[in-house]
């Protein structure tokens, strides 16, 4: 049985909703972010992190893209060929580098930084955020999901990314894009992840 380990309203979320897409069995590991169990964990003591029998892999989007892999017969992992790869890989770190960037830097500063060097980036991540809101409208074209007509992992931590964007107001000017949330958010497998740990009691 696998292991996420997180907090609750972390990006563990993205990891239990992989797992349930999966049909796997897991354990939820609650562990804060920078606690002694976590660091025991991973040399950062940064959440999530999968447990795979000896095995140990930190950052949500690796969680995913191993599992997609590991589960090939699912259908959630990269189109066949190196091209298919590369395909998912820009994917993902579009969803992490630039999609969800301005999120984490406003989240950062509302909370997680030494009161002493926060600073109002709000208006900046808004315009960070409407920037890749733009791109995300273009990069999804007319296709239902990131890579196609299939459901993959890239859905998962897009659809995660965007679930934060709206619960923390950012505007989202486009009626392509929030089709997409709408369409990956009301995923029967997502409202179980959140249910079994995916979001603050």
């Amino acid at each position: 049985m696998y292991k996420a380990v997180g907090s609750r309203g972390s990006r563990v979320s993205r990891v239990l909703w992989m797992l349930e897409e999966l049909g796997q069995p897991y354990e939820f590991v609650e562990v804060k972010l920078r606690s002694p169990e976590a660091y025991a964990l991973n040399p950062s003591g940064k959440v999530p992190i999968l447990i795979d029998g000896e095995l140990k892999i930190t950052d949500s989007a690796a969680i995913c893209v191993y599992l997609a892999d590991k589960h090939g017969d699912k259908g959630m992992g990269a189109n066949p060929s190196i091209a298919g790869r590369a395909e998912i890989d820009s994917w993902m770190h579009f969803a992490q580098s630039e999609l969800e960037a301005p999120l984490w830097n406003k989240l950062r500063h509302r909370f997680l930084l030494p009161k002493e060097v926060r600073v109002d980036v709000g208006p900046a991540a808004a315009h960070d955020f409407a920037c890749e809101v733009k791109a995300l409208d273009r990069r999804l074209g007319d296709k239902p999901f990131a890579l196609g007509d299939r459901f993959s992992a890239v859905d998962v931590l897009l659809g995660d990314v965007g679930g934060w964007a709206r619960a923390g107001r950012f505007p989202i000017d486009s009626e392509r894009v929030n089709a997409y949330f709408d369409r990956v958010l009301q995923r029967p497998a997502r409202a179980r992840a959140q249910a079994n740990g995916g979001v603050l009691k």
